[in-house]
């Protein structure tokens, strides 16, 4: 009969922990929308806390100098559709035109602007490998290399 108890208990203890375990998962995964999926779900995404993923408009990057307010376009690639985003604080460095950002906010169906509380930017191909400007067999530790990092 104690085997009995320490079993159920046992049980009901690894059961507790899957169940935070899967709600904590759930809660931290975060998906987010398209330009053009925002337009599709207009009214049901308006006002709530949504990420969009897409690309500065060339020249569409408008900041305030008294403020820190930022106005910019997103589009996404292969579609039409365009949403202006507003967004009060710093940009990244990596913010420019054609940049990849995600942006994290509320959309207003009724403004049809998108509301940024946080401007992500992917770091540009800068980083990637520049073809024949840096040869594989370069010794990483002559001066040479480290200057042209």
């Amino acid at each position: 009969m104690p085997k009995l108890k320490f079993a159920v208990v046992g049980g009901l203890i690894l059961g507790a922990i899957a169940l935070l375990m899967f709600n904590g998962v759930n809660s931290a995964m975060i998906y987010y929308y398209t330009v053009p999926e925002v337009y599709a779900k207009g009214p049901e995404l308006s006002d709530r806390g949504i990420r969009v993923a897409g690309y500065v408009q060339p020249g569409s990057i408008h900041k305030e100098s008294s403020k820190s307010r930022v106005e910019f376009v997103v589009f996404e690639k292969n579609s039409e559709n365009t949403l202006p985003v507003v967004y009060e604080g710093i940009v990244p460095d990596t913010f420019k035109d054609h940049a990849e950002v995600v942006v994290t906010g509320k959309f207003s169906s009724s403004e049809n602007v998108f509301h940024a509380s946080e401007v992500l930017a992917k770091c540009p191909s800068k980083y990637e490998r520049m073809g024949e400007e840096y040869p594989e067999e370069a010794d990483s530790k002559s001066p040479d290399s480290a200057a042209s990092y």
